[in-house]
């Protein structure tokens, strides 16, 4: 297996460095005879965002013929690839290698257009603006790295490694890739998604007539917020208040009580020691089954496991 890894101006040590780390440690541990490259633009050396330069970089005709190509990140900004990259991507998947975005990576896969119309992922800061730019793209934020045969995409930042070890386990089984996990100590699996870790702040708009109402629902997570009774808050009517909501919030009523929700009890589980019960009922949940089954839904895993994960106290 022929792994070329792509470097820029910018970019982090630590994105760089994942998918060498992981497919390196491949050949250390003697599980198959994996070579990594490291390329750039022109072969010169590059600055990482850390302020180190790093030289003995490749140019881009070492990535002819690699089995698998990996873009580690990108730039904040999501500026568009240079052409150079995007040819590069395309010849490369074209001749039959497979193309990975790690974290930002998934802005010059898209691109190359290697991406239209598929299932993708990135780091959740930039669904936004992934969306903008792509808006063929089906953006998943559930999954910490989707698998599309040809083409792999990665959440952010250390879903490089689940994504990395995803690659091992597929073309060297599971007992390689758990191998590999011990090796660098870590998960050779992780259960939930990215879902867990974003944040959902108010909408902006401080003149925004339906702000006032959101405010008020937000102290009674607890009680039932019918969408009759969140137009009273507001004194409109339900119909006029489903129209405004969408339109302030992009959501519907019912959508953002439960997100709210679900919020209130991520807050309580990282930061209290109620039991499960206790915090359905805080939060406005019939039941703790029904509050379980959104959980679930929402973030790819159970209260509990949440709990041990993100407990501030630990």
């Amino acid at each position: 297996m022929r792994i070329a890894i792509y470097a820029f101006d910018g970019i982090t040590m630590f994105h760089l460095s994942v998918p060498q780390m992981v497919f390196d440690e491949v050949s250390r541990q003697g599980l198959a005879p994996w070579e990594t490259l490291v390329f750039s633009d022109d072969a010169g050396p590059i600055r990482t965002a850390e302020g180190y330069e790093i030289g003995g970089l490749n140019g881009p005709q070492a990535a002819a013929k690699a089995d698998i190509v990996v873009v580690p990140s990108w730039h904040d900004d999501g500026r568009p690839a240079t052409a150079g990259l995007r040819r590069l991507l395309t010849r490369e998947h074209d001749h039959g290698a497979t193309v990975v975005g790690l974290c930002l990576g998934t802005f010059p896969l898209a691109e190359a257009g290697l991406l239209t119309g598929r299932r993708v992922v990135t780091h959740w800061h930039a669904f936004d603006l992934l969306a903008e730019l792509h808006p063929s793209l089906s953006v998943d934020e559930a999954v910490l790295y989707i698998d599309d045969g040809d083409v792999i995409t990665s959440a952010g930042t250390a879903s490089g490694l689940d994504a990395c070890l995803h690659i091992v386990r597929t073309h060297l089984g599971a007992s390689a890739a758990n191998r590999i996990a011990r090796s660098l100590v870590i998960a050779p699996h992780r259960d939930g998604g990215q879902a867990q870790y974003i944040q959902r702040p108010l909408p902006d708009g401080a003149d925004d007539p339906i702000a006032d109402v959101l405010v008020w629902a937000l102290n009674r997570l607890d009680e039932p917020l019918p969408v009759h009774r969140l137009a009273a808050a507001g004194h409109m009517s339900s119909r006029a208040f489903v129209r405004a909501f969408r339109r302030s919030t992009g959501t519907t009523p019912a959508a953002w009580v439960r997100s709210r929700r679900l919020d209130e009890a991520r807050r309580l589980l990282e930061t209290t020691d109620h039991p499960i019960d206790r915090i359905a009922a805080d939060c406005g949940f019939g039941s703790a089954t029904t509050f379980r089954q959104n959980f679930a839904e929402a973030f790819r895993t159970t209260p509990s496991d949440y709990r041990r994960r993100f407990d501030a106290s630990a």
